[in-house]
């Protein structure tokens, strides 16, 4: 603790006629430094070059695609009062089609930008009917809104990025110019900030040249985070524009949704039976047995053991009881009686029967449906068991408040972290099997779970589902 302050530095300054003291930590101290290493060795890093070809390389595709398909959409509709020109414009849309697949190709192989394919195309049969599904192809028209605005951005880009790297590589090398080179031959924005009036350094000298390099050194410098951020821009539309459709992601999410909905709801089923067959009916098959036994002893007036047809209506007894239990549990896997009272007695009741003391909070307005109820309930029955098994904490805590239409359990611990989300199993168990729920409502699940603690599992829910 000492060396750690010992770190620490003081930097006075005079501000407003008062001096003013900063204390600066080791941990600032390392990050600005960090900071600057990660700035001088970028421009010589992969990345970079990597992001320059990836811009010019999609930029020219992109405009000559636009090229194309711009082309075939003036004829189509100069020749739109001819089947011939419908025919030109269906074909213009599907190039745009192809053109974006072919972007999200290099973007993955360059970038490492793995955007997911769109819905496949679908025609109807026939040739009119192909027409007719090409110019409705909602793909097709996002490819050809993408190909409209990257090929602007690309000349925005071309002349204040890649200048940056032009003018770079000019001014280092402007002292090999030779004497005759009064300024380095720049172009881009740097031309107009730095070199307006073409002698902004003095006459040709030493002084000149290293000004030039110097200037040359910012450049470098700065040109990978420049052409950084417009290829940010470039990710940004292409998952927009040429992912998959917004609508058709939220259908296909609720589709997975159900489908793990459906596939949990039969193995609950699956389970109930087998607890059932195997369980109580056995339970009840050996009640009836014994009653059987005891009937036969009973009917037999002269020979009645007493004593026998006491034991069997004992163990009867004991089945009966035991089938019961049994019972009550598996009606308590399917509704918890504890939500009777509502949801913050359930989880009170959760929080009692925990074997880590546990502290509950819970602030709701409204009462969330009974689905909610049950998810929000079972989910943090299984958070609660799993820090009693794995955790070693001494103590859990669950708050349960309402944000607006939503309702946010958050379970955490004191124990040992490391959680992780797993699929080993079957595929309702453990935290896998709580995100499975948890999504089938279009719910969250957010695990945050650091090595050495402490461990935080943020639930949000809608209130009506």
């Amino acid at each position: 603790m000492m060396g750690e302050e010992a770190d620490d530095r003081e930097v006075r300054m005079r501000l407003g006629g008062r001096d003013v003291a900063l204390t600066v930590t080791h941990e600032q101290v390392a990050m600005a430094k960090e900071i600057v290493r990660r700035i001088l060795v970028e421009p010589f890093t992969k990345r970079p070059w990597t992001e320059l070809a990836f811009y010019l390389v999609s930029g020219g595709l992109a405009g000559l695609g636009l090229m194309f398909v711009g082309l075939t959409m003036v004829a189509g509709v100069a020749l739109a009062i001819t089947f011939f020109g419908v025919a030109v414009l269906a074909l213009s849309v599907r190039s745009a089609r192809g053109l974006g697949g072919w972007t999200r190709s290099l973007a993955g192989s360059m970038l490492a930008e793995h955007i997911d394919d769109p819905e496949p195309f679908v025609a109807k049969s026939g040739f009119l009917g192909w027409l007719q599904s090409a110019l409705r192809d909602r793909v097709g028209w996002r490819a050809v809104g993408y190909l409209a605005v990257k090929v602007p951005w690309t000349l925005l880009g071309f002349y204040v990025a890649f200048s940056l790297w032009w003018d770079a590589v000019v001014c280092l090398i402007y002292p090999f110019m030779g004497s005759g080179a009064s300024n380095p031959p720049l172009f881009g924005i740097e031309r107009g900030l730095f070199f307006q009036d073409g002698n902004n350094y003095g006459p040709p000298g030493f002084f000149h040249a290293v000004a030039v390099v110097l200037c040359g050194g910012i450049f470098l410098l700065a040109a990978p985070w420049v052409m950084r951020g417009f290829v940010n821009v470039d990710r940004m539309l292409m998952r927009a524009l040429l992912g998959p459709d917004p609508m058709a992601a939220r259908v296909r999410t609720l589709e997975q949704a159900r489908s793990q909905t459906v596939d949990a709801s039969a193995a609950t089923l699956r389970r109930i039976e087998r607890d059932l067959h195997d369980g109580t009916q056995a339970q009840l098959v050996a009640l009836a047995m014994r009653l059987g036994m005891a009937k036969e002893k009973l009917g037999q007036p002269d020979e009645v053991d007493l004593d026998r047809v006491r034991e069997l209506i004992d163990e009867a007894h004991r089945g009966a009881k035991e089938a019961i239990a049994e019972l009550r549990d598996i009606a308590r896997g399917i509704h918890p009686p504890a939500l009777d009272i509502g949801l913050e007695g359930a989880l009170a009741t959760l929080a009692a029967r925990s074997a880590v003391p546990t502290g509950v909070s819970v602030d709701l307005q409204a009462r969330p449906t009974p689905a909610i109820e049950a998810i929000t309930y079972f989910c943090s029955a299984e958070l609660l068991a799993n820090v009693a098994q794995h955790a070693q904490a001494s103590r859990a805590f669950i708050s349960c408040a309402q944000q607006g239409t939503w309702l946010r359990l958050v379970v955490r611990d004191d124990g040992c972290g490391g959680a992780q989300l797993s699929t080993v199993g079957s595929s309702s168990s453990g935290l896998a099997g709580l995100t499975d729920r948890v999504h089938a409502v279009d719910g969250r699940l957010n695990l945050i779970s650091p090595p050495g603690g402490p461990t935080v599992v943020t639930v949000d829910l809608p209130l009506s589902a």
